[in-house]
């Protein structure tokens, strides 16, 4: 039995479309996975699926709110050495309370649980941006560009305009709250451990102009040949993420993939390429992907850190290894980059040396 008509039988299990909440992935992608054996021909394809299990640093922010000058002092050179060296760490003693992570998943749960059919349209009955609700991808060509996954990307001005419309809406406008101030709290002081004090972050990424993302990876028959999410960088100057128990979150060091084992007390915490940009290549924004389950389904939430689309990002010193450049150029020049690749490129095309 070929693996695409293994997907098909296993779909043909499932309760009907107008009651599932699972994309139509096999459907819609039939030809990527009618052509699965010629891309398991390639001798590299194994080697995306080498994985090392590592703890990645952990934070503990009492100690920066609480303690005493020394572990203040040691807590944030903890976290500036793991923006250098992995572009990840966790955080516990976060302040976020553990009701309002509980509350978010159970309301993120509750929306993807909708039937498919209703969460195509679901967009307006939120007041949610249209295109919010997206899932697999539209420009894959092979089964290594697909991502295995549906999600919510909504603008939180989005959220705040639809506040105390929905148990949904009050809940996402809580957690956005406290993850933004943890988020500008974090880039602050990685601002000042290189010696800058400023209220860039502040007056950059206001409420309005940041994000929050409602991830949801259903269980994939084919795992591991396909991605949950595929490999990429956030383009934000930081993500802070809240996962599930399931994991599958893997980030890229020294070469090879590492996976992150869930920590139910901790959120992680990732570099985005806006402030590898900013910290002229300090801090590092780092590769990283989903990987999918056979049997189980994962949920997580992200916040970004994003500054206005017009916003002008440059290094804090010279001589700058990147550019100058607009948030809105950077994800134009994205978009474009995915549409003609199937992936992106991001930071290399800023580059002094190649403009």
């Amino acid at each position: 039995m070929t693996k695409s008509s293994k997907v098909s039988q296993q779909a043909n299990q499932t309760i009907s479309m107008e009651e599932s909440p699972d994309p139509p992935f096999e459907e819609t992608y039939k030809n990527l996975f009618d052509n699965i054996s010629n891309e398991n021909d390639s001798n590299n394809y194994e080697n995306l699926f080498l994985v090392e299990k590592c703890e990645l640093p952990l934070v503990d922010l009492d100690q920066l709110n609480y303690g005493d000058e020394f572990e203040r002092r040691e807590c944030k050179r903890k976290i500036a050495k793991a923006s250098k060296e992995w572009g990840f760490f966790q955080v516990i003693n976060h302040g976020v309370s553990h009701d309002i992570l509980a509350k978010m998943r159970m309301e993120q749960v509750k929306l993807f649980k909708k039937p498919f059919n209703e969460k195509m349209d679901i967009d307006k009955n939120l007041n949610f941006s249209e295109g919010s609700y997206r899932w697999g991808t539209p420009t894959a060509t092979c089964l290594r560009q697909l991502s295995w996954s549906e999600a919510f990307h909504v603008p939180l001005s989005d959220v705040s305009s639809s506040k105390g419309l929905s148990s949904l809406s009050s809940t996402m406008e809580q957690f956005a709250t406290t993850l933004s101030e943890l988020a500008q709290q974090l880039a602050r002081l990685l601002a000042e451990e290189l010696g800058h004090k400023s209220n860039y972050f502040k007056e950059t990424c206001l409420p309005n102009t940041c994000y929050l993302r409602m991830n949801r990876y259903p269980a994939c028959p084919i795992s591991p040949e396909v991605f949950g999410l595929m490999p990429h960088t956030d383009s934000d100057f930081l993500t802070i993420l809240h996962q599930d128990e399931i994991g599958g979150l893997q980030l890229l060091r020294d070469g090879k993939w590492i996976s992150v084992k869930p920590n139910p007390q901790a959120l992680v915490i990732n570099v985005g390429d806006l402030f590898q940009a900013w910290s002229n290549g300090i801090y590092r924004s780092v590769e990283h992907r989903v990987v999918t389950n056979k049997v189980k389904e994962r949920f997580s939430t992200a916040f970004f850190l994003c500054p206005s689309y017009d916003a002008e990002i440059q290094s804090f010193v010279e001589p700058s290894v990147y550019r100058k450049f607009s948030f809105r150029e950077f994800r134009k020049q994205v978009q474009e980059d995915v549409k003609k690749f199937g992936y992106k490129v991001g930071l290399p095309r800023f580059l002094v040396s190649s403009h």
